[in-house]
């Protein structure tokens, strides 16, 4: 048995086989099954949420469903990839077969090629010869049962879904009349304006004390943020003057007190996010439903939306984006109440997959559905996912595109208001285009996630939304102030975070924006410091300005003024750690940034070896010596960047979305979901806050929690997925 289950592994892990559900044109006897069926409708369903509970799933692959390559490919040459759902001759439908020898409905593939898109749907190879027809509108997909057909991915996870369910019943429209436009996907035409949002009022009224002159009463505020200051060394001589002095300024936002809680660390890290007061929250997933996500992929997307939808509060507001070719708002931002989640639920189960890669057209109507809404939430993000590279936007041919396009001008800055509504993206598997969501992500003042194993997409999603849900801190500026009359301020480092320096070097300032329960943010200053006759030199002092996202008032946090001794002679010099820990990072990530250019101009050697040297400086560092975590931590990471560019292929598979990914955290301070989660804790890493760690442990807790989840899980949590060809 263990022999025969080796070989079976081995054949999933090189994509050798493939489970073809039994229809009812199957004459073969039936392959036994479990009695525990799990159906995309079970999962979606709220009253399905409790782990213990029984529930009807599908039958888990097992050995005896397994099929060779042949039958799936005599399968996929009577379906087309885009729709699903059958072509045969003569049956009324013009059937069109690419160069790459991939077969498709005529009026499937011209719809996905009009708009100059001439790349296969399903192996990514450009085609020479397209079809051309004449205006038509998007055929309306069939509800078909999605066949697990030409799929490069894992097939054991197919059986999460096979068909959709039938639209939920919907309220009893006297006690919802402000939901009645919400139906399915293709059924209902859009607004010109997305000003239809959901109405607050559950909103307390802002104070009307004056911001700045009553700040310091605002007791509970002030106490949301902690202050800490470490100069590299406590004692310098005071005779020597030094250019390029370092001082660590270390934030954190503390979520007990801000909420009026006197909780300890470990007490507050415990606390449920559904039994604490925060900001209710707006966000809009705009999610990606084009050919490429049929299958195993969309079923686990709809199941994360699922996961997603459950865990939003009464008073935040959700809206969702689907796109393919063209993008669709499945609904208004509606208030997730048992009967919005009701809603949401059935719109998201709706979802079908077909079409091309259209990343900007989504993009532009999550914006738009943030611009026009008529009431506010005091938090607001966009959520991306995708699969695949945009089609029409940004082309494939060009050699430097420019990813500023896919941004709506409102997200991207270009209208000089700078970004207000931060955009996570999170890139699927081994097609999608990392340097585009980067980009987005970056611009936006969100996160990018890879995700390089479809099993992990919701605790991904989880560890996102903990966060957003967390927020206890908004608008935040650090403001570093100059002391001595002669000292001057040399450099900020601050990552990604907006910095700037008046002209005559004495002030600085670093715009944060939000932060999350129990975040901490570091950024190094350095200062030019005189030599003195004085026993003691002032250098600098920092003062935090942000709001209170429950109480819209302002305050204003200042610290002690940073001292350092200055003695006639030397004594012991000691380098402060936290300051050789902060300085490591920061290191580590300017050798990611370097070798990734090296491995885009094609330099790998090159690039391996810029992170080798990085290392090898690590090591000899005093917080490397003192085994400090994150030093630890930072090897780890830029050893897995070796590996991942062992080789071109393996680089383009997964070594660039690493990459990124890493610095993406790195550069904002904020925890990231990246590569192959095959033992499920790449996700707890640095910068992961109480807050993610408890979402992340009710969604793994949902998955992993009952024998049918296990199951289905198992094959996916043994093996790597492998790259799609192209």
């Amino acid at each position: 048995m263990g022999s025969k289950w080796k070989k079976a592994k081995v054949a999933l892990g090189l994509n050798l086989c493939m489970f073809v559900p039994r229809t009812l044109d199957d004459d073969s006897p039936p392959a036994t099954v479990v009695s525990e069926r799990l159906s995309d409708a079970a999962l979606l369903s709220p009253a399905n949420w409790d782990t213990g509970s029984s529930r009807s799933t599908t039958p888990v692959p097992s050995l005896h469903g397994l099929k060779l390559s042949k039958s799936a490919s005599k399968s996929s040459k009577q379906t087309c990839p885009i729709c699903l759902t059958k072509m045969k001759q003569g049956s009324g439908h013009a059937i069109f077969t690419a160069e790459c020898s991939h077969s498709f409905h005529f009026h499937c593939i011209a719809s996905n090629v009009k708009h100059g898109n001439q790349i296969c749907p399903v192996c990514r190879a450009k085609w020479k010869e397209i079809p051309l027809s004449g205006p038509s509108l998007d055929p309306i997909p069939a509800r078909v049962s999605p066949s697990p057909v030409n799929w490069p991915q894992n097939d054991a996870l197919m059986a999460v879904v096979h068909r959709l369910p039938l639209p939920l019943p919907l309220p009893h429209p006297r006690r919802d009349l402000n939901r009645r436009h919400i139906v399915p996907l293709y059924q209902a035409s859009e607004p010109g304006l997305f000003d239809d949002d959901e109405s607050l009022n559950h909103q307390p009224a802002v104070s009307e004390r004056s911001p700045c002159n009553k700040s310091t009463e605002n007791t509970d505020a002030v106490k949301a943020m902690e202050i800490k200051t470490y100069p590299e060394v406590s004692a310098a001589p005071g005779p020597n003057t030094y250019s390029n002095f370092t001082v660590l300024v270390h934030l954190k936002a503390t979520a007990a007190a801000a909420k009026g809680q006197n909780l300890g660390r470990n007490q507050a890290s415990l606390t449920p996010i559904s039994q604490t007061p925060r900001a209710p929250v707006d966000l809009v997933t705009v999610l990606d439903v084009s050919g490429s996500m049929a299958g195993t992929k969309l079923a686990l997307l709809k199941r994360a939306m699922g996961f997603v939808i459950q865990n939003l509060g009464t008073n935040d507001r959700l809206s969702v984006i689907a796109f393919s070719s063209t993008a669709r708002r499945l609904f208004p931002l509606c208030k997730m109440t048992d009967s919005g989640r009701q809603l949401a639920l059935q719109a998201v189960n709706s979802l079908v997959a077909n079409g091309g890669t259209n990343i900007a057209e989504g993009l532009r109507k999550g914006a738009k559905i943030m611009e026009d809404r008529k009431e506010k939430n005091p938090v607001a993000s966009i959520i991306l996912l995708s699969d695949g590279q945009d089609n029409y936007t940004v082309s494939g041919s060009e050699t430097q595109p420019n990813y500023q396009l896919l941004l709506p001008i409102s997200i991207s800055g270009r209208d000089n208001s700078g970004f207000q509504i931060p955009v996570h993206t999170f890139g699927f598997g081994a097609d999608h285009d990392a340097s585009s969501m980067h980009s987005i992500s970056e611009t936006s003042g969100g996160t990018f996630s890879f995700i390089e194993t479809e099993a992990v997409l919701q605790d991904a999603f989880a560890q996102c939304i903990g966060g957003l849900l967390s927020v206890v801190v908004q608008e935040l500026q650090v403001e570093i102030e100059c002391i001595h009359p002669n000292l001057s301020i040399v450099s900020l480092k601050a990552g990604s975070y907006p910095s700037r320096m008046v002209s005559d070097g004495r002030k600085g300032f670093i715009d944060v924006g939000d932060l999350y329960a129990d975040e901490e943010r570091d950024f190094l200053v350095s200062v030019n410091v005189p030599a003195t006759s004085g026993n003691e030199t002032s250098l600098i002092k920092v003062k935090c300005v942000y709001k209170d996202p429950l109480t819209q008032e302002t305050a204003i946090l200042e610290s002690e003024e940073v001292k350092i001794e200055r003695p006639e002679i030397a004594g012991e010099v000691v380098m402060s750690l936290e300051v050789d820990r902060q300085r490591n990072r920061l290191q580590a990530a300017e050798a990611m940034a370097e070798a990734r250019v090296a491995a885009e101009q094609g330099d790998l050697t090159g690039a391996v070896l810029i992170l080798e040297n990085c290392r090898k400086m690590l090591a000899e560092t005093i917080s490397a010596k003192s085994h400090d975590r994150l030093c630890v931590a930072l090897d780890a990471e830029l050893k897995e960047m070796q590996e991942r560019m062992a080789s071109r292929h393996v680089y383009e598979a997964s070594g660039r979305a690493y990459i990124l990914s890493g610095l993406s955290s790195h550069s904002w301070q904020r925890a990231t979901a990246r590569g192959d989660s095959t033992d499920r804790s790449s996700l707890v890493q640095a910068y992961q806050t109480p807050s993610m760690a408890e979402m992340l442990t009710r969604s793994q807790a949902m998955l992993l929690g009952s024998p049918s989840g296990q199951r289905l899980l198992q094959p996916l949590l043994s093996f790597r997925s492998q790259p799609s060809p192209r």
